[in-house]
């Protein structure tokens, strides 16, 4: 496992949110080292301040836009416990490792991934390991990982403020991130807390995106707001976030999932945020 760094407070409980001794450093001097053979550009974390609103659906599906406007893309799963990136693009194989690092494995398109499941013998494995231990897998991921040259890496964040988002956002050089809501007030609420931590980390929000926002009728077209009216466009006004686009609850994308075949999505629905982002990054 990558080096924990150690705190010099006695009283030190794991939390550094409110530490006077972490407080004295810049988010800088947290920084791992990037495996020696790789070259990463950006690094996009896509966040939400809870599970179930889909960030891996939004992650997949950018990571596929950039790479099909010619960037080199890498996915860097860091949800170490519900890992679902390898299952949407179907790789079923064990990482290999050579005297150079980790090999990720590679989508059909190119794109390299690296996730907790391309560890495990059994892919249904529970990974039951406390906070510390889910940090160290991620640096590890960026330290230990051969990458190679990537042009855009997006960071499929676990749910929450925590330890892992705590431990992606100090140890990886995070150029920006995408925040992900679904309708409800109560998503909505939540939303704002991995909002406000990006801000007290000093990471840029690059923009919002609200999935499940409706569903279309495939026979007479008409879009039904299922989860309640949408106030996207005046939570981002309030919160003062670009935003991004909005997803439908669309069934196609759920059956290219399970087919481990997300790469042939015809839909255009995150086109202009994939292009926000490249704009942004420039």
């Amino acid at each position: 496992m990558a080096e924990e760094r150690k705190c010099n407070e006695t009283s030190c409980n794991g939390d550094c949110s409110n530490c006077a001794s972490a407080k004295q450093h810049s988010p800088q001097d947290f920084l791992e080292k990037l495996n020696a053979h790789s070259s990463v550009k950006h690094v996009i974390g896509v966040v939400s301040g809870k599970g179930g609103v889909g960030k891996s659906m939004v992650t997949a599906m950018l990571a596929v836009l950039i790479n099909r406007m010619g960037y080199k893309v890498g996915i860097l799963d860091a949800d170490i416990t519900g890992p679902s990136i390898p299952k949407m693009f179907g790789i079923n194989c064990r990482a290999m490792m050579d005297d150079k690092g980790i090999i990720p494995a590679e989508t059909a398109n190119g794109i390299k991934i690296m996730s907790c499941n391309l560890l495990l013998e059994n892919p249904d494995a529970p990974v039951v390991w406390r906070g510390p231990v889910l940090a160290g897998a991620v640096k590890q991921f960026w330290t230990d990982v051969n990458w190679g040259e990537v042009d855009y890496m997006f960071v499929d964040m676990p749910p929450g403020t925590g330890d892992v988002p705590l431990t992606v956002y100090q140890s990886l050089p995070i150029t920006g991130t995408v925040i992900v809501t679904t309708p409800q007030d109560l998503v909505s609420m939540i939303v704002k807390k991995a909002c406000n931590m990006a801000n007290m980390m000093n990471i840029p929000v690059l923009g919002m995106v609200e999935n499940m926002s409706y569903v279309k009728c495939p026979d007479c077209g008409k879009e039904f707001q299922i989860f309640g009216e949408s106030h996207f466009e005046e939570l981002c006004s309030e919160m003062q976030i670009m935003p991004l686009g909005k997803m439908p609850i669309d069934t196609s994308l759920t059956e290219l999932c399970n087919d481990g075949e997300f790469e042939r999505f015809d839909v255009d629905y995150l086109k202009s945020a994939a292009e926000m982002i490249e704009t942004a990054t420039k």
